[in-house]
């Protein structure tokens, strides 16, 4: 036995339901009742009647908790299926050098599906796909690319930038080569265009063919009231938006015929260190393969360093921390450097088919079988970089092994389910989410199964993988009633339930769950920023130490000190959750004022 798998704890004794301190307080109640009402008043026949209704008020509270225990125990058997063991087995064997980091279109990707699908047929799903098997087909692009890029700034040396430690860039477009050649350079704030904030960073400014400087995250606006914070109405505060994010960034660059967009990147708003980036855009990219190659995607996307802006704009005769004060302001005004821009990427694009891996468990009602609940977990991950000196293989077994883990624990516990649920459960591993969520986006454009009939989408994107802990990060809190569903199962565990700790990372706009949500599907992601038991009730998260150290490195794998009790309180709740919602009466729904409301409003009236 390793080391990993000598420190991960059995399974203890799963705790007594809330249910029963409350039984057992009142029916004692009753015997009381019963006691004092015949030592005292033994023939007095109104009393008699006192205590039938004595009687009739403990039954009426304890009834409904006695038939929630009785569901509770027949769950039981399912939910102890759920074990340490079953869960560090799977992540061991994908997190594995043999499987090279799970890279779409490589023999990761072969190994990794093929464990899947061979682990959904034998736990008794039948296969996801209406044709017959366990997986769908994702055309995707792989793209490696050898980009060079250049700043001039008139009356100064040409600044040749390195690759990797400077800046990185590719693009999106299925083409061998891309060109910018002699293109006007414009810091465009923080690039975004918020009508219902009333914000322009464009304001009117035509940057067709001209390179775009931006800032990354929201505009981080300060409050009037107190400018050491930020201001709540404006961009949600500290929490991103997805004008925050990358894909906003590249995606508003396009619609203005931007030739080229370049994100400044800063660790503290970007919520990653530069080597993220680095590791991230050096390898082997992945793009949907659609039929018009991408063209319409702006022609290059890149992320510089900070000390390479500051220079840039030192040389222009601009100050960064000047232009970003100026940039948090609704008044700022694109600002033209006195720079040109000359970029030479040539790319190696290979197409072929990736897949989604898919297992389904038929619904028992025979009304509501024809309705779908989607448990959702990304198989892939870096894969290997042969560049590296030392360990070259990002073996992911956090992000995101321990999410395919849970998938496969679920789907063997819902399986022996009793009751069974009464509607479909699809679990789905999706490819390429790395690449910019393309299995989910792909499925969620191309779904097996009506959107309309899908009842929710849970998410699983990297576990809690250090031990129990005191509540449970609800990374989608405030978007649908499934919120209140989570927070009332971990209420039956003793924890509660906690918004994103680091709102300003985007969480929610960085994991599948999002491709579900900008279709309208209603979506559940719990994430790993869980106060452990372990740590004081203010000690540092391990989640975080994890982002810092581990996060998209080679070091994302099994480790000795995990313990695995902590990703079974996770799961049991997601299980109870999904069952809750496979059984209930209605679908579960945006909360009022969510942004994707309107969009599963409108598809449901169709």
């Amino acid at each position: 036995m390793s080391k990993a798998a000598a420190t991960i704890k059995k399974r203890p004794a799963r705790p007594k339901n809330s249910t029963d301190f409350v039984v057992e307080a009142l029916v004692p109640s009753a015997y009381l009742c019963n006691s004092v009402l015949e030592n005292k008043h033994r023939y007095n026949a109104s009393l008699m009647n006192t205590r039938r209704l004595c009687y009739l008020v403990v039954f009426a509270f304890t009834f409904p908790l006695l038939a929630q225990d009785k569901e509770a125990e027949k769950l039981k058997p399912a939910l102890d299926l759920i074990t340490p063991d079953a869960l560090l087995s799977h992540i061991k064997t994908l997190a594995s050098d043999e499987f090279e980091g799970r890279a779409p279109g490589s023999k990761g990707e072969e190994l990794s599906i093929k464990y899947i699908a061979d682990q959904f047929k034998s736990i008794g799903l039948k296969p996801g796909n209406p044709d017959g098997t366990y997986f769908q087909e994702v055309p995707l692009a792989g793209i490696k690319s050898d980009p060079k890029m250049q700043f001039v700034v008139n009356g100064k040396p040409p600044m040749d930038l390195t690759v990797a430690d400077d800046f990185v860039a590719s693009s999106a477009r299925l083409q061998n080569e891309i060109k910018v050649d002699n293109s006007d350079i414009v810091f465009v704030g923080y690039g975004v265009v918020a009508p219902e904030y009333g914000w322009d960073d464009y304001k009117g400014v035509d940057v067709h063919g001209k390179t775009i400087l931006m800032l990354i995250n929201d505009p981080a606006v300060p409050d009037p009231k107190d400018p050491s914070k930020l201001d709540d109405k404006m961009f949600k505060g500290r929490a991103m938006t997805y004008y925050g994010r990358w894909t906003y960034k590249y995606e508003i660059a396009a619609q203005k015929g931007a030739a080229a967009a370049i994100i400044i990147h800063e660790t503290e708003p970007a919520a990653y260190p530069w080597q993220v980036v680095k590791s991230s855009w050096s390898k082997e990219n992945f793009e949907l393969d659609n039929p018009d190659k991408n063209m319409g995607s702006v022609a290059v996307r890149s992320w510089i360093t900070l000390d390479v802006a500051k220079k840039l704009l030192a040389d222009c005769g601009q100050n960064f921390d000047a232009l970003k004060k100026t940039a948090i302001t609704r008044e700022f005004k694109p600002v033209a450097l006195n720079a040109k821009a000359n970029i030479d990427i040539k790319q190696a694009v290979r197409s072929f088919k990736s897949h989604n891996v898919l297992g389904m468990l038929e619904g028992t009602d025979p009304k509501l079988k024809d309705e779908y609940l989607i448990y959702s977990a990304h198989w892939d991950h870096l894969g290997k970089h042969p560049e590296l000196q030392g360990d070259q293989i990002f073996n992911g077994a956090v992000d995101n092994a321990s999410g395919d883990a849970a998938v496969l624990a679920l789907a063997s516990a819902l399986v022996k389910a009793e009751p069974p649920p009464a509607r479909s459960i699809l679990f789905m591993c999706t490819t390429a989410e790395e690449a910019g969520l393309l299995g989910a986006k792909w499925y969620a454009e191309h779904p097996l199964y009506p959107l309309a009939k899908t009842a929710a989408d849970i998410n699983i994107d990297s576990m809690n993988v250090w031990g129990k802990a005191r509540d449970v990060e609800d990374t989608s809190y405030g978007f649908s009633d499934m919120d209140d569903m989570l927070a009332d199962h971990a209420k039956h565990q003793g924890r509660s339930t906690i918004p994103n700790p680091r709102p300003e990372k985007g969480s929610i706009y960085r994991a599948d769950n999002f491709e579900f949500s900008k279709v309208g599907v209603p979506s559940l992601y719990i994430g790993k920023g869980e106060h452990l038991m372990s740590r004081p009730p203010n000690g540092a998260l391990r989640g975080d130490e994890f982002d810092l150290k581990d996060y998209h490195q080679p070091s994302d794998e099994v480790h000795p000190d995990w313990d695995l009790s902590g990703t079974v309180q996770d799961v049991d709740l997601l299980f109870e959750v999904g069952y809750q919602v496979a059984n209930a009466a209605k679908f579960p729904e945006w909360k009022a004022g969510n942004e994707f409301k309107p969009k599963r409003d409108a598809m449901m009236k169709k």
